[in-house]
């Protein structure tokens, strides 16, 4: 039976809850340089970019988690791996589309899941800059909330079943070729009915909340999509790597509506 978020307190030890509010607070944090002209942008060493707001929001969800759940393992983009002795590991990007972030585009998001004996359990898509988050709980259905003063309300996917009336989100598109698989973005732009890029975790929310039908990942860690299984699956859709495995650690990621995933993994074979 599912239950609202407001009803998780007790679920996993408060972790559930623990989830929403550290994403919201670290999402929060984000917000007092978005927009800033004088922000310095540095250079990872795979090249990408990332910014003080990236190493501050993960530094603060590690301090939250860690007051409360000092014997979880945390692991993030940004900082080494905490190990920890129970059961529990939180999966946290700060910012997922830093480029979106330095750009000034509000649809960059803040992404914390929940593993427990290596299965994600629950998962959170916060976007700062608009005031959006959804939420999920395996077995709890996935929620979804405009702003944070409305209510809560079941997030579900779309129920398409063609992809000639399919909205088709991506993050990049040069990513396809990056991975040698430039063909396969081009079959899908030719078969979708729209396709837009500035994805990232918006654009997964965007699936869950049936505004798109399909989010592609070419390239992707397990921070990157971590929070976004639950949250798709919890809304009826399915998320798997390109070979169709339901995992989070493929290096490439699918969220659809579940309906189009057949037609979707197909386009995306060499």
């Amino acid at each position: 039976m599912t239950s609202k978020p407001d009803d998780w307190q007790s679920m996993h030890d408060g972790r559930l809850s623990a989830m929403i509010e550290v994403a919201q607070a670290a999402g929060r944090h984000t917000l007092k340089y978005f927009g800033t002209r004088e922000l310095v942008v540095d250079a990872k060493k795979d090249d990408s970019p990332v910014t003080v707001a990236d190493r501050e929001a993960e530094q603060l969800v590690r301090k939250l988690v860690g007051e409360r759940f000092p014997e979880d393992t945390l692991q993030g983009e940004e900082f080494a791996e905490k190990t920890g002795t129970s059961a529990y590991r939180w999966v946290v990007d700060p910012i997922d589309g830093t480029k979106s972030f330095v750009c000034g585009v509000p649809l960059y998001s803040t992404l914390l899941a929940l593993e427990c004996d290596g299965e994600v359990i629950g998962g959170a898509i916060f976007i700062p800059a608009l005031d959006e988050i959804i939420v999920a709980g395996v077995g709890q259905g996935s929620w979804h909330r405009k702003t944070a003063s409305s209510e809560w309300t079941r997030a579900s996917v779309s129920s398409k079943t063609e992809l000639s009336t399919a909205v088709f989100v991506t993050s990049e598109v040069g990513s396809f070729a990056k991975r040698g698989n430039a063909d396969a973005y081009a079959r899908l732009e030719r078969d979708a009915w729209v396709t837009r890029s500035w994805g990232d975790g918006y654009g997964y929310l965007l699936v869950a909340t049936g505004r798109a039908d399909l989010m592609v990942d070419p390239i992707c860690n397990a921070w990157d999509v971590a929070a976004i299984m639950p949250v798709i699956q919890e809304a009826g859709g399915t998320f798997t790597d390109w070979k169709g495995n339901s995992t989070v650690r493929g290096g490439d990621g699918v969220g659809t509506n579940g309906h189009l995933h057949p037609a979707v993994l197909e386009r995306l074979s060499d």
